[in-house]
C-alpha cells in the first residue's frame, strides 16, 4: 500500500494559496488540506490550481452555528462548496460536543447521504469541541451511523483521557477499524501537541502514537486498500508552544511538519503494518 502525505494549510494562514502550493511541491507533499470556505479563489479555481501543481485534494470544512439546525444548514451549504473542487474526499468538524446525541446523530446521517449523493467520500475528524472529542463517546456514535468514517487525530483524545489510550482498548479498535485518515500529530496528557514529535524525550509517547497509525495502516491493507493519506499536522500558535512572557513561538510550524513527513515516510514505510495490540 503505497502511503501518500498530504500538507495542511493551516499554519499559512493568510497566505495566498499558490506560494503554498509551490511550497508543498518543492517539500516532497502529495496533497493539501485546504479549508475550502476560506479561499479567495472559487473552488473550481483552487481546485484547477492544485492539480496544476500535481496535487491531490483534501477538502476542509467545518459546521457552525449555535443550534443543530445551524450546523445541518452550515454541513449542506459548505459540504457543497467542497463538492466543486471534486476532492479526493472532505474532511469535516462535524457538530458540538454539548448537542444532543440525537441531533449530532442526525448530522452525521445528513454527511453520510450526501457522501453517497455525490460519490465523494467524507471523514469526521477526532476533534475537542466536536462530538467525537473522547473515544468513549465516539463509539456511540460509530455504532448508531454505520457508515461514519473517522480522521484519526488521536493527539486530541490522549489530551482529554490524560491517558495513552490503552486503558480502552475496545474504544481504540473499533475507531482504528473506521479510520480513513490520519492527522499525524503527537499530543500527550496534558496537551494536544507536543512542541518536537522528534525530541528524545518525547519517543515513548511517539512510539504509541506509531503503533496505532501501524495499526489503522494495517486495517486498510487488509481491505485492499492501495494508497493511503496521512497528513502530519503540527499547528501554528497557540498549539505550537510559544515563550510565556513574550508570546513568541518556540519553534516553526512548517519545518517541524515537514521533518515529521521525512520521518513518518522513512519509518512507516520501512517497517511493517502490524497489529501490535
Amino acid at each position: 500500500m503505497q502511503l501518500l502525505f498530504g500538507k495542511s494549510k493551516w499554519e499559512m494562514g493568510e497566505t495566498p494559496l499558490d506560494p503554498f502550493l509551490q511550497r508543498a511541491v518543492a517539500d516532497g507533499f502529495d496533497a493539501v488540506e485546504v479549508f475550502i470556505p476560506g479561499l479567495a479563489e472559487t473552488p473550481e479555481v483552487a481546485a484547477a490550481m492544485i492539480r496544476d501543481n500535481g496535487l491531490e485534494l483534501i477538502a476542509q470544512i467545518t459546521t457552525e452555528g449555535r443550534t443543530p439546525s445551524d450546523h445541518l444548514d452550515c454541513l449542506r451549504s459548505r459540504f457543497t462548496l467542497a463538492a466543486r473542487t471534486s476532492p479526493r474526499f472532505i474532511n469535516s468538524h462535524t457538530g458540538r460536543d454539548h448537542f444532543a446525541f440525537a441531533d449530532n446523530v442526525h448530522v452525521f446521517e445528513e454527511a453520510t447521504r450526501l457522501s453517497h449523493q455525490t460519490g465523494i467520500p467524507i471523514t469526521h475528524e477526532t476533534h475537542r469541541g466536536r462530538p467525537l472529542f473522547a473515544a468513549h463517546e465516539t463509539l456511540r456514535y460509530l455504532e448508531a451511523v454505520p457508515d461514519l468514517r473517522l480522521n484519526a487525530d488521536f493527539s486530541h483524545w490522549f489530551c482529554v483521557h490524560e491517558s495513552d489510550l490503552s486503558d480502552q482498548p475496545h474504544n481504540v479498535a473499533i475507531a482504528i477499524d473506521r479510520s480513513h485518515y490520519i492527522h499525524a500529530r503527537v499530543g500527550f496528557e496534558e496537551g494536544p501537541q507536543v512542541g518536537d514529535p522528534l525530541a528524545p524525550w518525547i519517543r515513548p509517547t511517539l512510539d504509541r502514537f506509531l503503533s496505532l497509525w501501524r495499526r489503522i495502516l494495517a486495517a486498510r491493507r487488509a481491505e485492499g486498500w492501495t494508497s493511503f493519506l496521512i497528513t502530519p499536522e503540527f499547528g501554528p500558535p497557540p498549539y505550537l508552544p510559544c515563550h510565556p512572557q513574550t508570546g513568541q513561538p518556540l519553534g516553526d510550524a512548517w519545518e517541524i511538519n515537514q521533518g515529521f513527513h521525512q520521518f513518518l515516510k522513512q519509518t512507516l514505510a520501512s517497517a511493517p503494518c502490524q497489529n501490535p495490540d
